[in-house]
């Protein structure tokens, strides 16, 4: 499943105004399928999903992107996470609920989302290295990478948030 579908181009709000977007993905659908292609790759290395929707909620509180914050909160809560543990996340160094291994990720996606040009990077790596291979370590990467790309993408395009909606899987698509 690959995430960040826009519903609409417009919404009509309770007081009978338009938001409108200021692209969409029908205005640049080369654009959308490049990032597709990337995030196809997110979903399917391996990678835990719970705790990368606890990342992209991460991710998408630093860069302030409302559109991706609703979207991966629901997704977040859909794959099993809590509110508190969302809630809490951008303070999650004063908190007693995140395992170290969360910790890492956290450490590792707030240090590459920041980057900052001035400062060393050897040492980047050494939380994850105690819970993950290299191979997870470059998809940790990846992920990084596509979330902060995701969200450059819809701050420019103007989305409104609030309007996502976790897509049913195949397996609840069959019951019906």
């Amino acid at each position: 499943m690959f995430c960040h579908v826009f519903l609409s181009s417009f919404v009509i709000t309770a007081q009978n105004e338009f938001n409108m977007e200021r692209l969409t993905f029908k205005d640049a659908p080369d654009v959308y399928q490049a990032l597709k292609h990337g995030q196809n790759y997110v979903d399917n290395c391996g990678l835990d999903k719970k705790l990368i929707e606890l990342m992209n909620f991460r991710i998408s509180q630093i860069n302030s992107c409302a559109y991706c914050l609703d979207m991966h909160y629901k997704e977040a809560i859909h794959a099993g996470e809590t509110p508190l543990r969302l809630i809490s996340v951008s303070a999650w160094r004063e908190t007693p609920y995140y395992t170290p291994k969360e910790q890492a990720v956290l450490a590792f996606a707030e240090h590459l989302t920041h980057m900052p040009a001035e400062e060393n990077s050897d040492t980047i790596h050494d939380g994850l290295k105690k819970h993950f291979s290299k191979e997870e370590i470059a998809n940790l990467t990846m992920a990084v990478i596509q979330m902060n790309s995701w969200n450059r993408l819809v701050r420019s395009f103007g989305p409104t948030p609030g309007l996502y909606k976790v897509p049913e899987t195949a397996a609840a698509a069959q019951k019906v």
